[in-house]
């Protein structure tokens, strides 16, 4: 016995079975494991309309997302700053499952809303091809 096992004072294959056993038993049903969803509803962020992410206009989602978050009654941060949260928030947690022209309007969105709320677009960065 040898590592973990000769810890435990069991066999490896006994070994095997509690490992297996004691690592699944953490985690909830795959379908309760939406703890985003449940941040997007509950948080202290912003009230934000249904499907507004899903528009393809990206000034449209930006003047979306800054009423909302001027509205707002539960954001703890400056208007801006709450905006752009939950914007990148919705990005992130979106992950591979979003398309590319999706992907594109919502960073185009980021731009539109830096520039509804007087701040400096973000410049655009050129990849250099390799020779």
């Amino acid at each position: 016995m040898t590592g973990p096992a000769l810890l435990l004072g069991v066999s490896f294959a006994s070994h095997r079975t509690l490992m297996a056993t004691t690592s699944r038993s953490h985690r909830s049903p795959r379908g309760k494991r939406r703890w985003s969803k449940h941040v997007m509803e509950t948080s202290d962020a912003l009230d934000l309309p249904h499907g507004m992410f899903s528009q393809t206009d990206p000034a449209a989602i930006a003047r979306s997302l800054k009423t909302s978050a001027e509205h707002s009654k539960r954001r703890k941060s400056s208007p801006f700053r709450s905006a752009m949260s939950m914007l990148n928030f919705f990005i992130n947690r979106a992950g591979k499952q979003l398309s590319a022209p999706q992907r594109k309007h919502l960073e185009a969105a980021k731009d539109e809303l830096r520039a509804l709320f007087g701040r400096p677009r973000r410049r655009k960065v050129r990849r250099r091809r390799h020779a």
